[in-house]
């Protein structure tokens, strides 16, 4: 985990949080006293843990915590008031957000930060994992699009365009991708 935020609007809270993650290895720390700055740490900067101490503005923090888990891939931790823990858990958990009660316990926080540690890791590989199957995808429309140029315009099918592109790519020691983006800017002229 290389960098996490911490949304709270309190000193002591603050100084509490970050000094634990440093204490936890964690040394990139962003700091928001409020729900919209805490917005704009995660729209600015890659945050792979953000911490929420509730109520933040006047609110239990549960919506930021929401918002943030809904639209980004960091792992999200809220800590709220004891006597609403179960009602907010209740809430937020369907999003991944993980809810700890006040007052902290050291123990627990550690366990809550281990788990959201692998949690974070995971979610990570399989964002790079898909990340990889979507340009794989990419790239075949691309090949995809080359071949149907070739049959179109040379009048071969399938097998010799495939059979054309590979030859391709091998003489010109080009990609499969290149050689089909050079035959579609050939035949459609971009």
């Amino acid at each position: 985990m290389e960098r996490a935020l911490i949304v709270c609007d309190s000193e002591k809270g603050t100084s509490f949080y970050k000094s634990f993650l440093m204490e936890n290895g964690i040394r990139d720390i962003l700091v928001a006293d409020n729900a919209p700055a805490g917005k704009r740490c995660i729209v600015e900067y890659d945050i792979d843990i953000c911490i929420i101490n509730g109520p933040i503005g006047g609110e239990t923090g549960e919506n930021l915590a929401i918002d943030i888990a809904e639209k980004n891939i960091c792992q999200v931790i809220l800590f709220v008031k004891a006597e609403r823990i179960e009602e907010i858990t209740e809430r937020v958990e369907d999003y991944g957000v993980i809810t700890v009660s006040k007052p902290i316990n050291r123990q627990l926080f550690w366990q809550a930060l281990k788990l959201a540690k692998v949690a974070q890791r995971r979610i990570s590989m399989a964002h790079k994992e898909s990340a990889k199957l979507e340009q794989k995808l990419e790239d075949m429309k691309v090949i995809s699009r080359a071949k149907l140029l070739l049959i179109i315009n040379r009048d071969i099918d399938e097998q010799a365009a495939h059979k054309y592109i590979e030859k391709q790519a091998m003489d010109l020691r080009l990609t499969r991708v290149q050689v089909a983006k050079e035959i579609i800017k050939k035949y459609e002229g971009d």
